[in-house]
């Protein structure tokens, strides 16, 4: 069989199925998970690890310590050690409990819109559907499918990180999830990389009216910081600099003894990243007797490597056997595919096509569920 029959017959079988996908979509997005309530998250997890021990998948759900953990599903008979490829998303959501009773899961014309339907619990039903697809027409990958779910994507996988690169290190590639970018379903080659620093200056509390000379103020310290942070936002090289959140001080007539600044950094190389974080912590407070605490780090960009890029032209070579002709787009926010390209090739957007992520009007479209879940199911394939 050739390339082109096989990506056919995978079409006309998900076409068959469809209502199967489109069911487990429905079934997770009523089951509300913010990233905030680790509770929640066990509910999705269970349907999934359902769903996927009916296909003869092993699921071990971890517990968090703060999240609600993580899910990694793999074929109960991969023997140890065996070559494995990575299908990555999350369980949580942007929505607190209770968003469905003011924003319901509906269809609207050619939309389905929902609470999560968009970022991103359809690219989690469509792991499920692609596996399902391949074994009932009997083509079985020379790379195993491994599923990876964490529930703290949201708020920057700060528990699943570690486990997602030890992960990552061992995997032929990583096939990210996550929802494409733009209606016409444009799939994700580069993200920036994200950054988080708290800068917190120290000063001399005293009375403003009585002894000012007394005091240092940490407001006005910070103030100077802040001058030194705007420059170096550089839009032509997508390099930007956020002072986004700053609290301090006490009462007006008290020289603030403490101010408290977090920033927002982005960039497109490790290099930028590099000089950006040395330049953030040589900045200085300039006010006699005010000390300046300055932590954090910028997380890695997904950067359109040699091996990154490879992996897209097979995406776009499975794209012409389907009569398809996919788009690379470039993206300011990052996801765990940042993670998992410091380690192996990794293609990201390859989930839903919609719109509205973290937005009221979030939704996707039904209509294009069949094809990416089959150039899905097509990369599974690949050697």
């Amino acid at each position: 069989m050739t390339n082109a029959e096989t990506a056919q017959k995978i079409k006309d079988y998900l076409e068959s199925d469809q209502d199967f996908l489109l069911d487990l979509i429905q079934r997770l997005v009523l089951v509300e998970s913010p990233s905030d309530r680790p509770e929640t998250q066990i509910g999705v997890q269970n349907i999934i690890k359902s769903e996927l021990e009916a296909l003869g998948y092993e699921a071990t759900i971890t517990p968090g310590q703060k999240s609600g953990g993580w899910l990694i599903g793999r074929p109960a008979d991969m023997a140890d050690g065996a070559p494995y490829q990575m299908m990555v998303g999350h369980t949580d959501t942007v929505w607190p409990v209770g968003t469905l009773e003011k924003m319901p899961l509906i269809q609207d014309g050619e939309k389905l819109r929902g609470p999560g339907v968009f970022d991103m619990k359809t690219g989690n039903s469509m792991m499920i559907a692609a596996i399902r697809c391949l074994q009932q027409l009997g083509l079985t990958p020379s790379v195993a499918p491994v599923v990876v779910l964490n529930s703290d994507e949201e708020i920057g996988s700060f528990e699943s990180k570690g486990m997602m690169a030890d992960l990552a290190k061992n995997a032929s590639r990583a096939l990210v999830l996550e929802p494409a970018k733009d209606e016409d379903g444009k799939i994700k080659t580069a993200r920036k990389g994200t950054g988080r620093f708290i800068i917190t200056a120290k000063g001399v509390p005293a009375h403003a009216g009585l002894d000012p000379t007394k005091g240092a103020s940490a407001i006005t310290a910070m103030a100077n910081v802040i001058q030194q942070l705007v420059p170096l936002t550089d839009l032509d090289r997508g390099i930007t600099v956020n002072p986004g959140v700053i609290t301090g001080g006490t009462r007006p007539n008290v020289i603030a003894a403490e101010c408290e600044l977090h920033v927002d950094v982005r960039v497109w190389s490790m290099d930028d990243a590099e000089e950006l974080e040395e330049a953030i912590r040589a900045i200085t407070p300039n006010v006699d007797r005010v000390s300046l605490e300055i932590t954090g780090y910028i997380g890695p960009p997904l950067e359109r490597t040699e091996r990154n890029q490879a992996l897209w032209q097979k995406a776009q070579a499975i794209g012409d056997l389907m009569g398809v002709q996919f788009e690379q787009s470039a993206v300011g926010g990052g996801s765990d595919g940042n993670t998992t390209s410091m380690y192996t090739p990794t293609l990201d957007g390859l989930g839903a096509v919609g719109d509205g992520a973290h937005a009221d009007h979030e939704f996707m479209f039904p209509a294009k569920l069949v094809e990416r879940t089959t150039l899905l199911a097509m990369l599974l394939l690949e050697d």
